[in-house]
């Protein structure tokens, strides 16, 4: 059952926290429950070539060596989720970037308290184009049938072209 219309695929990167509290299994679950499909999953290291193309956005900030080398600490998990408006779902079950101020009921409002903030996660559709390429090669994208998909759509959803 393929289903035609508007999905997106996006990125959620387990940070350092996240891995070494234990929460992958958690952040996996929130994503599934939210009703979207994994389609690509891995544990790596990061690089510093790898993280100044991901972060060149703050690269010059006198903050950034702190965050490269937190990222660099400890392998993360990369995950490839793919639904309906996936990237502001994720936005949303994610929370704010601080944690501290993130609402209870998301990511990081339950699970941190602070910038060490367990998920990254892709913040615009094109951005989240570009990290899928970044982080998975074509052979790591699974493409399968979520026949619940037919329990978590509308018909009208499922069929938009």
């Amino acid at each position: 059952m393929k289903f035609e219309g508007v999905y997106e695929k996006t990125i959620l990167i387990v940070k350092p926290d996240g891995v070494q509290r234990g929460l992958v299994g958690e952040i996996l679950k929130r994503v599934e429950t939210k009703g979207l499909k994994i389609v690509g999953l891995k544990m790596m290291y990061l690089s510093e070539a790898k993280l100044r193309e991901h972060y060149a956005h703050i690269a010059d900030k006198p903050f950034y060596p702190g965050v490269e080398s937190f990222m660099k600490s400890s392998p993360v998990v990369a995950i490839c989720a793919e639904g309906r408006s996936a990237v502001a779902a994720v936005r949303l079950i994610a929370g704010v970037t601080d944690g501290a101020a993130a609402d209870a009921g998301t990511m990081r409002g339950d699970l941190a308290l602070g910038f060490a903030n367990v998920v990254h996660c892709s913040d615009t559709v094109d951005n989240a184009k570009a990290e899928v390429a970044r982080f998975f090669g074509e052979d790591e994208i699974f493409e399968y049938d979520k026949t619940e998909w037919m329990h978590v759509y509308m018909e009208d959803e499922r069929n938009k072209a």
